[in-house]
């Protein structure tokens, strides 16, 4: 009973913060009315994607209910509803920190507005461990019974996939619409009050990054927890293996919440140094504590050392994109845009490919070491262990669009530009730890998927994938091909959503008289509004794709074509997640390095080409590429959770002819 316990108060611990969060000053007037735009548009968009999401929910329960048990409808229901409350509660904190965070680089300096955008991002990272906690203890107290938790894993996915393309469609086509017209037709500066979609963009960092990745990361947390359970249901005298994982993410969130407290001591620090830090100090206790335990347990340190492997995959995974999006890559891009847009993608391109090739030997080792000391338990644990921490890993990550945001408000707010200094020195550090989140998130989708696969194999009683075997090579292609058809769908649906806000945006600036020289008021809402509405028109083919697909594969091809497809697709799927994330945030921030004066800054013909090439890796970084390890784990926990019933279903087709 001690972990669902724990996660409660974990809960507490997040709505403490957020209580806390409201106590701190908001600053003048014109930031409390931007703030209150940008939370207004957040919650609109998120109400109405809530309730097409609803729907689906509905008709998967009614689905699972029937062909499988009630009591796995439920979780179902369970695993969707917190990944939903998380997406919530977390956006509500972002969207009400920007402010406090500008105000207090305003009012105090660095240190202050640091603490703020960090306990604002914790709200959202301590809630996504808390109720993960909450959920899996609470279902495996109440069933010990791992086919009917899996449901919650199913739950959790679902969402996911659902709020990450959405919210990635919304971000990027709001934040393409504002550029294309106000900087490069207009001339006018980001974040410039005047630009009626900049209201929109600021909306769409928190949709995407903070809601979307919540989402993402929850899924990848408790997926792999699942994924591990399953696996250790079937080993002999189950229950120790059963209640491990539980366990090690228990020691996690203690673990995170302890990190985030230290925030208070190392906040006079650089921010960098502080953040790493607090990543540090709740991944050293988490490992006490995970040894201990092991040792207790299974009287061994075996298992310990593959939580150990997949915990350093994801910190080296994490400083491989960080030097990607950060270091000598993104002078080269800069140094290459002086030759115009062409070079600048082509260079973009190359340094995506190039960034693949350490996380993919990262995650072979990581997988050989965790088989080596626990088998396919231990692939299963070493997701776990990248995964245990998140509730940090999440909070440093949120702190990424709050800091975002508090730049834009700024600039709205006419504050001083020492301000603008603090609020921009923040935000370069948070597409850094955008770059490590996006990197742990591939990471544990690697791992989790591979965990997926050996628990579906387990269920299905799947021996092995004959390569010689027609209809296994048949499903390898198809898996692959998925992630690339839905990369093309959401970088389309980008476009067409940005096309749209882009007509607005020029009518408004040709229509409303004295918009342009600052003497009227943008239509912000309807801005807003457009792109919300294509935004959840367009993630639905992709969501439904993702679902379907293992299902007809299964049923049409049988079990073993299906884990040829989902091998196919993790391969592929890794890759281009890899490639995007890195190759989108490479672009960003060498624009970002011209934009503080290098290479004669903003206003040349080198800044130019570097927007084109961050405006073509803005959907490549937040909505394609992170899609990819949300794809790849829900094709792997509809397979594990209807694998069983696919067999008889197929079967039966088979017997019809």
């Amino acid at each position: 009973m001690l972990p669902p316990f724990i996660g409660l108060i974990g809960i507490l611990f997040a709505i403490i913060t957020f209580l806390f969060l409201l106590r701190k000053p908001e600053g003048n007037e014109k930031m409390r009315e931007i703030s209150h735009e940008i939370y207004k548009g957040a919650m609109a968009f998120i109400s109405r994607e809530y309730r097409i999401i609803f729907i689906f929910v509905a008709v998967m329960f009614v689905i699972i209910s029937k062909f499988l048990s009630l009591h796995t409808g439920i979780a179902y229901v369970s695993g969707a509803f917190c990944s939903m409350l998380a997406g919530f509660i977390g956006m509500n904190a972002a969207t009400r920190s920007s402010s406090r965070t500008c105000e207090g680089a305003r009012a105090s300096g660095t240190a202050e507005a640091l603490e703020v955008a960090f306990r604002g991002g914790s709200v959202m990272g301590i809630t996504v461990a808390a109720l993960g906690v909450v959920g899996v203890g609470t279902w495996y107290l109440i069933t010990k019974d791992t086919s009917t938790i899996t449901g919650f894993a199913l739950g959790a996915s679902s969402i996911a996939l659902f709020a990450r393309v959405g919210g990635g469609i919304y971000t990027k086509a709001a934040d393409m619409g504002a550029d294309l017209v106000g900087k490069v037709e207009a001339g006018i500066p980001e974040d410039d009050p005047r630009n009626p979609g900049v209201i929109a963009d600021n909306v769409g960092d928190n949709v995407g990054d903070t809601a979307g990745m919540g989402a993402d990361l929850f899924e990848s947390y408790v997926g792999s927890v699942i994924a591990t359970m399953a696996i250790g249901a079937v080993m002999k005298d189950p229950f120790n293996y059963l209640s491990f994982p539980i366990i090690l993410i228990t020691i996690g969130l203690v673990a995170s919440m302890l990190g985030v407290l230290s925030m208070k001591f190392l906040k006079t620090l650089n921010p960098q140094t502080a953040l790493r830090n607090s990543t540090f100090i709740s991944a050293i206790l988490f490992l006490a504590g995970a040894a201990t335990t092991a040792h207790l347990m299974f009287g061994g340190l075996d298992l310990f050392w593959a939580i150990l492997a997949g915990l350093a995959a994801g910190i080296l995974i994490g400083i491989e994109s960080e030097y990607f999006t950060s270091g000598k890559p993104i002078k080269e891009i800069a140094e290459s845009a002086q030759s115009g847009p062409a070079t600048t993608i082509v260079t973009g391109l190359a340094v995506g490919f190039q960034s693949t090739i350490l996380p993919i030997i990262t995650i072979c080792g990581a997988t050989l070491l965790s088989y080596k000391f626990g088998g396919l338990y231990g692939i299963g644990l070493s997701a776990v262990g990248m995964l245990c921490t998140i509730g940090i890993v999440m909070s440093t990550d949120s702190y990424g669009p709050i800091a975002d945001n508090a730049g834009g408000i700024s600039e709205m707010s006419g504050l001083d530009e020492s301000v603008r200094k603090i609020t921009d020195k923040l935000d370069s550090l948070g597409n850094t730890t955008a770059a490590i989140g996006k990197g742990f998130a591939i990471g544990s989708a690697a791992l989790t998927a591979l965990a997926l696969f050996a628990a579906y194999q387990k269920v299905t009683g799947l021996k092995e994938i004959d390569l010689i075997d027609p209809m296994s090579i048949v499903g390898v292609f198809i898996g692959a091909l998925i992630p690339f058809a839905i990369a093309s769908m959401t970088m389309k649906a980008v476009g067409r959503a940005a096309d749209k806000l882009v007509l607005e945006i020029r009518r408004q600036f040709r229509e409303i008289k004295g918009l342009l020289e600052g003497k009227a008021k943008p239509e912000t809402q309807t801005c807003i509004d457009i792109v919300t509405k294509s935004a959840l028109r367009e993630m639905i083919l992709p969501g439904l794709t993702a679902v379907i697909s293992p299902v007809l594969v299964g049923i049409f091809l049988g079990t073993e074509s299906l884990g040829g497809f989902l091998a196919g697709a993790t391969v592929s799927g890794v890759l281009l997640g890899i490639m995007m994330a890195n190759g989108g945030g490479a672009w960003d921030n060498a624009k970002k390095w011209i934009e503080e004066g290098n290479l004669g800054g903003k206003g040349t013909d080198t800044h130019a080409a570097a927007v084109v090439g961050d405006t073509v890796g803005d959907p490549f970084k937040d909505t394609a590429g992170p899609s990819m390890n949300i794809l790849i784990k829900l094709m792997g926990i509809v397979s594990l959770v209807f694998g069983a019933l696919f067999v008889t279903l197929h079967n039966s087709f088979i017997s019809l002819f």
